[in-house]
């Protein structure tokens, strides 16, 4: 084997090194690094969750007795709009589809308000379905009569809406099973 040359290091420090000891001494001489006040209760206090604000029952309802915004529904059959207007769900769009390809086919119904077409994370490609906005009701009706069942790019596509209220609701709440009334079990003996 060759001759290998071995240097010794010295792990010893140097002056200039250390820190000097009367400027470590200030330092924990220091005031303490001070907390962030809590923009909601004041103080520096640590909260965590709701219910660390002091309100009576009283200030609770006033705060809660105020109008909020809601949407009028009859409680139907039929599509909900949304808070700003008609939103259609289109269904089975070919994954190389572009807003463009979306905004041709359906821009004839009506003024598009507004287009989510969106893409898989991982391959880049559309998810394969979209959402369109359309301002007024008659707009979105006439797209989903006219493009449903329609074609997109060679794919067969779906169009329906993206909010319906449900079916009516029935005044006898309980659930039934498919298979008509269920057998039940004895009862228990204590």
């Amino acid at each position: 084997m060759a001759d290998l040359e071995v240097e010794a290091v010295n792990f010893e420090p140097e002056e200039d090194d250390l820190m000097d000891e009367d400027n470590a001494a200030d330092l924990d001489a220091a005031a303490p690094i001070p907390r962030l006040k809590s923009a909601i209760t004041g103080s520096a206090m640590r909260t965590k969750g709701r219910g660390f604000r002091t309100e009576t029952d009283e200030e609770r309802t006033t705060r809660m007795s105020g109008r909020f915004d809601s949407l009028d529904s009859d409680g139907g059959p039929g599509p909900e709009r949304s808070i700003e207007g008609w939103i259609i769900l289109v269904t089975g769009v070919h994954e190389e589809a572009q807003e463009d390809d979306l905004h041709n086919a359906f821009g004839g119904y009506g003024q598009i308000k507004n287009l989510h077409l969106n893409l898989d994370r991982r391959t880049g490609f559309v998810k394969g379905y979209a959402l369109i906005e359309y301002e007024t009701l008659e707009d979105a009706q006439k797209a989903i009569a006219e493009m449903d069942g329609g074609e997109l790019l060679t794919q067969t596509i779906a169009v329906d809406w993206a909010f319906s209220r449900g079916p009516y609701k029935r005044r006898n709440a309980r659930r039934r099973s498919p298979r008509g009334r269920r057998s039940r079990s004895p009862r228990r003996r204590f």
